[in-house]
């Protein structure tokens, strides 16, 4: 019984991997940005948007599965790589992680109610309530 409950629950971590994902910014934004321009904003190396405006970066916390996908498919890293990234930014002082939050409903309520705030949810969680800029599948 445990054996089939676990397959049944990495059955449905790896549909919700293959579901794809979405960075969102608030609808009020204009500008578009490439995959580039996202993980430059998530890694720290960049703290605007195109058009100069500060961006603020919320990332999920680890154990959704739209955030491996997100650290692989979009930054190129392994989740583990990003967090060591960032522990060497954080104990040189040259930087801070994005804010953590524990779902895609939180990230798309941050993401509506500030303008400068930019997120990833699973492409099927996307609503009109934001702007979508990037999907990867």
């Amino acid at each position: 019984m445990s054996k089939l409950v676990s397959l049944i629950i990495l059955t449905l971590l790896t549909f919700q991997a293959q579901a794809g994902t979405s960075v969102i910014v608030h609808p009020s934004n204009s500008f578009s940005l490439t995959a580039d321009d996202v993980t430059r904003l998530f890694t720290g190396r960049s703290k605007t948007f195109p058009d100069g405006r500060t961006a603020v970066p919320v990332n999920l916390t680890e154990d959704v599965a739209v955030r491996a996908v997100f650290d692989e498919k979009v930054l190129g890293r392994s989740s583990s790589q990003i967090k060591a990234h960032w522990s060497k930014l954080l104990f040189t002082g040259k930087g801070t992680p994005p804010k953590e939050v524990d779902s895609d409903q939180e990230v798309i309520d941050l993401v509506k109610s500030n303008p400068n705030i930019i997120g990833y949810i699973s492409s099927e969680n996307a609503t009109g309530d934001v702007k979508v800029v990037l999907s990867v599948d």
